[in-house]
C-alpha cells in the first residue's frame, strides 16, 4: 500500500476516534461530529484511490446517490423518530457485511472464516435491527414476544449455523453460505422479538455494536485496515455503552439479550388498588411552582412526541429568573427510546448544561425539592420497580420523584408505560395529574406564570 495511503488511514482513525470522544458530551457532540464527517471524507478518499481500483466513476456515483439519499431522509426524520432511524441504520450497516461476504465468497476468496464472521454477525443485526424498528415504529407490539421453547429454539439455530459454518470453511460450498445467512437472518429476528419495554434503548446499542464487530470481519476480508479499525470502535463503543446502561438498570447484559429471561411473564399488568387520581390544572401548577424553591423537571418519551422541548425551557427560564426557583433537570439513562435521547432534545432547545443532572446525581435531591414535574415519563418514574419483585421492571433503578412535596404528572391519560406496568404514583396523596398535550399545558403554565 502507498504510503500515503497508509497516512490516510491513520489520520482517518485518528478523527473518528476523537469524533467518538467529541460524541460523550452534549457540549462537544457537534465538534465530535465535523470530526466524524472529515474523518469519513479521507476514508472514502483513500478507498477510491486504492490501486486495485479500476473504475472510480462507478463507486463515487453510487456514494453521491447514497448521501444524497441520506440527507433526505435525515432532513424529514423528527427527533421523536430519531431512535427508529438509527435501528435502521445499524440494519444497512449489518447488510452491507452481509452482501460484501457473499460476494467475496462468490468471487472465490480463501477467507472463508472472515467471510464467515461477517456474514453471522452482519446478518442478526440487520434482520435484529428491522425488529426493533418495527417495534419502535409501532408496526408490531412494542411488547415482548414469547413462546414454548423459545431459548432452546435460539440455541438449536446457533448449533445448526456453527456446524454449517464449520462444513463451509472446509467445503467453499457457496449454496452453503446462502444457507447460513437465511438461518442467521431467522437467529436475529428471534432473539430481538421477546424484548421490549425499557430494554429498547439497550437491544439498539448492542446491535450498534453487533455491526461495527461485523464490519472488522469484512476488514479482515478485504484486508483493509481503516475498516478493521472503524469497525474496533463502532464494536467497543456500542458494547461499552450497553453495559453502562444495563449497569444503570441493575440488570445483565445476558438477561437483556436472552428477552428478559428472569422476568415473569404472568407479571405484565399490575393490580393497583382502586383510587381516584387527584387532577390539577396549568393554574394550580403555576401557583404551587412560583412559591417552590427547587423544581426538578423529569422529561420523558412525551416530551419528546409533543416537542415540548422549548416550551419547557421558557418555563424554567421564568420560574429561574422571576421567581428565582432553583430548576433542575433530572435525565433517567434510558428515558425515552434510546442512549441519550432526553439530552439531545434539551440541547436542541438551549438548556443549559450545567442544569442537566444525571440520575445517580440528582436522586437525592427529590427530598428536598418542593416540585417534582414530571413531563411525559412513566416507566422510570414507577416506585413499583423498587418494591414488586414480580415485575418486568423490578431492579431497574428509577428517579425518585415520589419523595418530593408535590409531584405533576403531564400526561394525556393515566395509561401505563412503554414496559406495560402501571404506575401507582398516579393515585399518591403529592401527586396531582396534569392532563393533556405535554406541550400545550406547559406553555398555559408559563401563561399563567406570566399573568400572576
Amino acid at each position: 500500500m502507498p504510503w500515503y495511503l497508509s497516512l490516510s488511514s491513520i489520520c482517518s482513525a485518528i478523527m473518528f476516534i476523537m469524533a467518538i470522544r467529541g460524541l460523550a458530551s452534549p457540549k462537544t457532540a457537534r465538534q465530535g461530529n465535523i470530526l466524524g464527517i472529515i474523518g469519513m471524507i479521507i476514508a472514502i478518499t483513500a478507498t477510491i484511490a486504492l490501486p486495485q481500483i479500476n473504475d472510480r466513476l462507478l463507486p463515487l456515483a453510487i456514494m453521491i446517490i447514497g448521501g444524497i439519499t441520506g440527507i433526505k431522509i435525515a432532513a424529514k426524520v423528527q427527533m421523536t423518530s430519531l431512535p427508529q432511524l438509527i435501528a435502521v441504520f445499524n440494519g444497512f450497516g449489518g447488510l452491507s457485511a452481509v452482501l460484501i461476504s457473499l460476494a467475496e465468497i462468490i468471487s472465490g476468496s480463501d477467507k472463508r472464516i472472515d467471510n464467515s464472521i461477517g456474514i453471522i454477525i452482519g446478518a442478526i443485526a440487520f434482520s435484529g435491527s428491522m425488529i426493533a424498528f418495527g417495534k419502535l415504529q409501532g408496526i408490531i407490539t412494542a411488547k415482548s414476544i414469547k413462546f414454548k421453547a423459545q431459548h432452546s429454539l435460539n440455541l438449536i439455530l446457533s448449533l445448526l449455523i456453527l456446524s454449517m459454518t464449520i462444513i463451509f470453511i472446509h467445503s467453499h460450498s457457496v449454496n452453503l453460505f446462502y444457507w447460513i445467512a437465511a438461518i442467521t437472518v431467522i437467529l436475529g429476528i428471534l432473539l430481538v422479538l421477546p424484548i421490549g419495554g425499557a430494554d429498547m434503548p439497550v437491544i439498539i446499542s448492542i446491535l450498534n455494536s453487533y455491526s461495527g464487530w461485523a464490519a472488522v470481519g469484512i476488514g479482515f476480508s478485504l484486508n483493509n485496515t481503516l475498516l478493521i479499525i472503524v469497525g474496533s470502535i463502532v464494536g467497543a463503543s456500542g458494547a461499552i455503552l450497553s453495559y453502562i446502561m444495563v449497569k444503570a438498570m441493575n440488570r445483565s447484559l445476558l438477561n437483556v439479550i436472552m428477552g428478559g429471561l428472569n422476568n415473569s411473564d404472568s407479571a405484565q399488568k399490575q393490580s393497583i388498588e382502586q383510587k381516584l387520581a387527584k387532577t390539577g390544572n396549568p393554574q394550580d401548577a403555576a401557583f404551587i411552582m412560583e412559591n417552590a424553591n427547587k423544581i426538578i423537571i423529569v422529561p420523558g418519551y412525551g416530551m419528546a412526541v409533543a416537542q415540548a422541548q422549548y416550551a419547557l425551557k421558557e418555563m424554567a427560564d421564568i420560574l429561574q429568573n422571576r421567581y428565582h426557583a432553583e430548576v433542575k433537570y433530572a435525565i433517567h439513562p434510558v428515558a425515552g427510546r434510546m442512549p441519550g435521547h432526553m439530552n439531545v432534545l434539551l440541547a436542541e432547545a438551549n438548556v443549559p448544561y450545567e442544569n442537566v443532572f444525571a440520575m445517580e446525581d440528582i436522586n437525592r435531591e427529590f427530598a428536598t425539592a418542593d416540585v417534582a414535574y414530571v413531563i411525559g415519563a412513566n416507566d422510570i418514574t414507577n416506585p413499583i420497580a423498587k418494591t414488586d419483585s414480580s415485575s418486568p421492571i423490578y431492579g431497574m433503578p428509577v428517579l425518585d420523584v415520589e419523595k418530593a412535596k408535590t409531584v405533576f404528572f403531564v400526561k394525556r391519560s393515566l395509561a401505563s408505560g412503554y414496559s406495560g406496568v402501571e404506575n401507582p404514583l398516579f393515585f399518591a396523596d403529592n401527586t396531582l395529574m396534569l392532563y393533556g398535550d405535554a406541550k400545550q399545558v406547559t406553555e398555559q403554565i408559563i401563561s399563567a406564570l406570566e399573568n400572576s
